[in-house]
């Protein structure tokens, strides 16, 4: 069983993980992770128990991707039902190309299966860096309209005080 996360969003960006036997017995413990793969060997029959914990951060939420790989998993192809009336003798030519065909279409399907977990993993690794971006994006936006104000009042007090100093008290009458 392969046990892959990824924290996608929220502040700090990390989580506690743990894995638990059907037993109750701690397999694996990780601490302030932001993501993680790990391989557990299913020893005993039962479910195991995956737990993340975000106690540590009390006012912030997280969005956390997982995923769990269990090998053998993805059943039957339905070409077994297909093929399995076309079994001629033993020894007969037609049979080791069979054997080789269903060989291969497993090999592609184990294959096709592998990736697509990985472009999930990868859609998980766009989905945290594009929530990052908008974050940051949210904060640039933020202080440049900041500092946009505090240079327009700083143009403005510049503007207010050279006028003072050219500025004529004197009264002239004609």
């Amino acid at each position: 069983m392969e046990v892959e996360f990824q924290v996608i969003a929220g502040a700090g960006m990390d989580v506690d993980f743990t894995v638990l036997s059907p037993q109750g017995f701690q397999l694996v413990s990780e601490f302030r992770r932001s993501d993680g793969v790990h391989m557990v060997e299913p020893t005993e029959a039962g479910d195991y128990q995956i737990c993340f914990d975000n106690s540590f951060s009390r006012f912030s939420e997280k969005i956390v991707f997982f995923e769990v790989i269990i090998e053998g998993q993805g059943g039957a192809t339905g070409m077994d039902e297909e093929l399995g009336g076309l079994v001629e003798p033993e020894g007969s030519l037609l049979e080791y190309k069979l054997e080789d065909i269903r060989d291969s279409m497993d090999s592609v399907h184990r294959r096709l299966e592998r990736s697509r977990q990985m472009q999930t993993m990868l859609r998980a690794f766009e989905a945290r860096d594009r929530n990052l971006l908008e974050n940051n994006l949210w904060r640039v936006s933020f202080w440049s309209c900041a500092s946009l104000l505090v240079m327009l009042c700083v143009a403005l007090t510049q503007v207010y005080t050279v006028r003072k100093l050219f500025d004529d008290k004197r009264r002239v009458y004609t």
